[in-house]
């Protein structure tokens, strides 16, 4: 199997660590080589964070360059539209159309841009954008916007939702198993 790329772009706190960490283990357990890579900004002061995934029958870097990625998964509108050099042509995004002023914009030195959605559309790329903060809080909390978005990127992939279970139960804490058992399920079968 050809090597398949993964980004998780988001802002820091957002949970883009443990859905990486999902992944992963989701993917070595289905058999593939696996590589991750976490990449932090100012993650603990809300700035940019990415994660690269990479797998496949045989991984031998963690990058992933320009034009390699075949997701991107944001938790943040702006970050998908910052890495959106980074996907494939043929690429998807899967995108939380929350809005989290970056610091340019909370000093008043930028202004968020407007119709992102529609400017990513109009590169070329595919965009599966959803309020998937929303789904979050309907599981329980807004925290669990990851692993909302980890359910809408499984309608991506031909793995078995048994085998999601059996990651989300390896990773999460058992106090927040079922509410995060719910966020995924909100993100799986949430409609464009």
């Amino acid at each position: 199997m050809e090597t398949k790329n993964i980004m998780i772009v988001g802002v820091g706190g957002q949970g883009s660590l443990l859905a990486s960490k999902l992944l992963g283990h989701l993917l070595l357990t289905q058999g593939y080589d696996v590589k991750v890579s976490e990449v932090h900004g100012m993650s603990q002061r809300g700035g940019s964070v990415v994660t690269y995934v990479r797998f496949g029958d045989k991984v031998y870097s963690p990058v992933i360059d320009k034009g390699e990625a075949d997701f991107i998964v944001s938790f943040e509108l702006l970050e998908a539209a910052r890495w959106l050099p980074y996907l494939k042509k043929d690429g998807q995004i899967v995108t939380n159309t929350q809005q989290i002023d970056p610091m340019p914009v909370i000093t008043g030195a930028a202004e968020y841009p407007e119709d992102l959605v529609n400017k990513l559309k109009s590169t070329g790329a595919k965009v599966d954008a959803l309020d998937y903060l929303s789904l979050a809080e309907k599981a329980g909390s807004s925290k669990a916007v990851n692993i909302v978005l980890l359910g809408r990127l499984s309608h991506y992939f031909d793995l078995p939702k048994e085998a999601w279970m059996k990651s989300l139960e390896a990773n999460v804490p058992s106090k927040f198993l079922e509410m995060n058992k719910k966020a995924f399920e909100l993100g799986k079968n949430c409609e464009e």
